[in-house]
């Protein structure tokens, strides 16, 4: 099946000829079949798993290929960083939505065209139409000052279509995870810190934690076949402390150690149950299919989906 996805990719990787502003089709629950049997939900499902595969049993530290592409990247979310420390947030009465969020948002929206254009090839540049507003949908929703696993996806859609129009190759799999992810998750914690975020949309029992879904797969893909670490290890802080700087799951704990109090079965009763499991290849095997049924089909979080001509809402041909 990782095959399959890993070469699905590299062949699908060709520009439209035309690119076309992206836009919201999940507009009602019926939608949802139409959805689940879309182009895009067959290439992004498809890339999730390859990226999945990539990242096997790798560490974040470990050395990879690092592309231009990749480089421009990461100095991209480096600058998104960068803007969190020259918006600082302002003093208001109520506790979350720090309100100068919504500055931030303001200054990525006027400034992802040139960002993109920094980042991207000069014969990319006319898919910057689609790829803008999925970058922008990647870092929360300025209204409501939230973030949850929409704009995470959002942001691996955009990854997606970067493989999809040729600027990245299978060659460039692994850096996506262990650099540009790495870089990108660690940038929306600072995000969600500073400007005190709120969890977006209805969480209920699948929640891993308050924003992420993807690290958590991506990450047990990492610690798949690891000769110590087992599922049950996480849960023993000092031991989270001594890998996250190498496993990107590791790092999702430590970070809910930092945010979170009490004993870990009650703040995170999820996770608590995954340390049960036996083996990260069945950790891994179940988060798959939980990111499917339980983000990838709720209409809470796949309505502000965009679709253009490189993720399309047309049906998937069998």
């Amino acid at each position: 099946m990782a095959s399959e996805c890993n070469v699905h990719i590299e062949e699908e990787f060709c520009s439209p000829k035309v690119f076309v502003k992206p836009k919201k089709e999940i507009t009602s629950f019926e939608f949802m079949q139409t959805w689940n049997q879309s182009e895009a939900y067959k290439e992004y499902i498809g890339f999730i798993i390859a990226m999945n595969e990539a990242v096997r049993g790798k560490k974040l530290t470990d050395k990879c290929f690092v592309s231009p592409v990749t480089s421009a990247l990461i100095d991209v979310l480096n600058t998104l960083d960068g803007w969190i420390d020259e918006i600082p947030p302002i003093d208001q009465p109520q506790r979350f939505g720090n309100k100068a969020f919504r500055q931030w948002h303001q200054k990525l929206v006027d400034e992802a065209e040139i960002l993109l254009k920094i980042a991207i090839p000069e014969h990319a540049y006319a898919a910057i139409i689609e790829l803008g507003p999925y970058l922008i949908d990647s870092f929360g929703n300025p209204t409501r000052i939230d973030y949850g696993t929409g704009h995470e996806m959002a942001f691996a859609m955009f990854l997606c279509c970067l493989f999809k129009i040729g600027v990245m190759t299978k060659d460039d799999s692994e850096a996506v995870v262990n650099r540009i992810f790495d870089c990108y998750m660690k940038m929306v914690r600072k995000l969600q810190l500073t400007y005190r975020m709120e969890p977006a949309g209805s969480h209920g029992v699948w929640s891993l934690d308050d924003y992420q879904f993807i690290p958590f797969i991506w990450g047990s893909s990492q610690l798949v076949g690891h000769p110590r670490l087992e599922p049950k290890s996480f849960t023993n802080e000092e031991t989270v402390e001594i890998y996250a700087k190498d496993y990107m799951f590791m790092s999702c704990i430590q970070f809910i150690y930092k945010v979170k109090s009490g004993p870990f079965a009650e703040h995170s009763n999820q996770l608590w149950n995954i340390s049960g499991v036996p083996s990260w290849t069945k950790v891994n095997g179940g988060l798959l299919k939980m990111y499917k049924a339980e983000v990838l089909g709720k209409f809470p979080v796949v309505q502000h989906t965009l679709f253009g001509s490189i993720l399309s809402f047309s049906k998937a041909k069998t």
